[in-house]
């Protein structure tokens, strides 16, 4: 199993009880909040007594990070993630990477061997509760078990963990547990144990064991173990880092992955490496099982999705793109232009999919094509649809796959208003340009660095888009991860295109770039200002303006820049607040 290094020295130390807070120098220090947050959980300020400050420095309490805290060189700050987990950004001024120490009731001593002694005691109780119908009866019942063989004379205002858990039933959790006897006498505990033993009961039979805290934490975008040694973690605010959570052999790091994978109901094994899952929070998890395959050992990486996803505004704030450019998605949006976002991995294509979809028409009909869940629309009338592997023997239907293709041929028969595509990656895209031929609307993701490189992967094999089709794709949003001054990684839409059409003759493509991102002032220019196709001759058209004013939609499209900043001056930045006021701005007939 993996073992827990801090990176630094903990000396010989005392418990410290609630009694001795206003004695304590450190809780003295803390904020109203810290104050607060430390009060009902004892664990943190055990933990801040464990840190050398001589060498590292009193880290501050913050309730929440902002985004101006990417410009602290050194980082040494705790926030909390979670009623009773909180995190410690330590800086480590030797490495490429600073620390993330998540401060878990268990942080400050080993409680194995008490958390055995209860396991053995509680073992017996289990068929005294009804089989439990979703997870959080079968938290509620291990909690119920562990206060009916544990007592405290010190009281306890724990309230439990909420984690998320996958198990099939509350017996599986205790399935390679020791039978034992139905001890009479409760087992004496502290107040810390006793909050140690029912978060590790919580973590580790219902949920994902030493990851839970990082699936809590909203700032965290990707968890990842390469192999033997530590898992690395990807963050919001801090980007690249490093958690003291490290697997010293491969043994140890194949079984937590063989353990891993049966949680989440997709067990690997030597003839299925492989797998690939959705986690009940919707974070998407890839696991590569054994050394023949993966030469550092058994390696995994979840790739983590908000429950709310970042709206325009949110991205505005980013920097990934302006009001201006917004107003422009508005419209091509609400007006029905076929677009593809493209870019490399990780460039952020999904994220500003998703932020984009508020300006879809309220009372659009949209279904959604994914082989991953990754898309969130605001629209009531949503259907999503995601692809399914083969599940039955070879000649056996009931078990037969379906997969993209599949998918979006049956989502032509649905009428929808807008078909939004995850990725298109193969033959699907023949049939997504024909959904757009046939009056379909369609919005999808693309692997491609450039307008000229996705033409060609489109009009290539295995998609083979005629060329003659490339016209009724109206625009390429090319978006791309870029170096900041600062050296930091910023996600920037460097291109909007419009696409004009095919000329058989010449064999060549012509499309006008209408907003380019300029590197040396990370900033936007609208190229395509007075001279673009799209809103002259495609939108101006559809809104019936007449030949001798069709520039006057410009005029439409600054006013809705100075709307969606009218709207993020008043506070709104939620993705479905902000939904809910381009609904009634759509209804009110505020907007062309």
């Amino acid at each position: 199993m993996p073992n827990i290094e801090l990176p630094f020295e903990v000396p010989e130390m005392e418990e410290h009880g609630s009694s001795d807070l206003q004695q304590c120098s450190l809780y003295r220090l803390l904020p109203k909040e810290g104050k607060e947050y430390v009060e009902k959980n004892g664990h943190v300020l055990q933990y801040m007594h464990m840190i050398p400050i001589e060498k590292i420095g009193t880290p501050k309490f913050f309730p929440e990070l902002t985004k101006k805290m990417k410009n602290l060189k050194n980082p040494n700050l705790i926030y909390p993630v979670s009623e009773h987990i909180a995190v410690h950004i330590c800086p480590d001024r030797e490495g490429s990477r600073d620390f993330y120490i998540p401060i878990e009731p268990v942080i400050e001593k080993n409680y194995d061997n008490l958390v055995e002694e209860v396991e053995a005691r509680i073992v017996t109780l289990v068929d005294q509760f009804e089989e439990p119908k979703n997870d959080d009866e079968k938290r509620a019942i291990l909690e119920k078990c562990v206060d009916m063989v544990c007592e405290t004379n010190g009281g306890n205002k724990w309230k439990g963990n909420n984690g998320n858990g996958n198990n099939r039933g509350l017996r599986t959790l205790f399935r390679k547990l020791q039978s034992g006897n139905n001890h009479k006498q409760k087992l004496k505990v502290t107040p810390l144990e006793l909050n140690a033993i029912k978060y590790l009961m919580l973590r580790d039979k219902a949920g994902l064991g030493i990851l839970e805290p990082f699936l809590y934490d909203p700032y965290i975008e990707d968890i990842s173990c390469s192999g033997v040694g530590n898992i690395f973690l990807e963050h919001k605010i801090f980007e690249a880092l490093r958690s003291p959570i490290n697997f010293k052999n491969k043994d140890d790091l194949d079984a937590f992955v063989v353990k891993l994978s049966e949680k989440i109901g997709k067990p690997v094994s030597y003839r299925s490496p492989i797998v690939d899952a959705v986690l009940p929070d919707g974070s998407r998890i890839n696991i590569v099982f054994g050394e023949d395959i993966s030469k550092k050992g058994s390696n995994f990486t979840i790739r983590k999705f908000s429950e709310t996803p970042l709206s325009v505004l949110q991205l505005i704030e980013f920097g990934t793109f302006d009001y201006v450019m917004a107003a422009y998605f508005w419209i091509m949006l609400q007006e029905g232009m076929n677009c593809f976002i493209a870019g490399e991995t990780a460039s952020g294509k999904t994220t500003t999919m998703n932020a984009v979809t508020t300006f879809l028409p309220a009372n659009a009909k949209i279904v959604s094509i994914e082989d991953t869940p990754e898309l969130q629309v605001p629209h009531t009338n949503w259907i999503r649809e995601i692809t399914r592997g083969g599940l039955g023997k070879k000649g056996d239907d009931s078990g037969a796959g379906v997969d993209m293709f599949d998918l979006l041929k049956a989502a032509l028969r649905q009428r929808p208003n807008e078909i939004i595509i995850g990725e298109i990656r193969g033959e699907e895209g023949k049939i997504a340009f024909q959904s757009m031929q046939t009056g379909h609307s369609v919005m999808s993701t693309f692997h491609a660095a450039s307008v000229e490189k996705l033409i060609q992967r489109l009009t290539g094999d295995p998609i083979n888009v005629p060329k003659s089709y490339m016209d009724i794709l109206n625009l390429v949003i090319i978006q791309n991860a870029v170096r900041g001054k600062d050296g930091k990684m910023l996600r920037r839409i460097t291109s909007v295109n419009e696409i004009i059409g095919y000329d058989p003759v010449s064999n060549s493509f012509s499309f006008v770039e209408v907003f380019k991102w300029d590197p040396a002032t990370d900033s936007f220019n609208f190229t395509g200002n007075m001279n673009s196709y799209l809103l002259e001759q495609k939108i101006a058209v559809k809104k019936r303006i007449p030949e001798n004013k069709r520039r006057e939609i410009y005029k439409e499209l600054e006013k809705r820049a100075r709307m969606l900043q009218t709207i993020h001056k008043s506070g709104v930045t939620n993705f479905y607040d902000l939904f809910k006021s381009l609904a009634k701005i759509e209804k009110e007939g505020l907007v062309l």
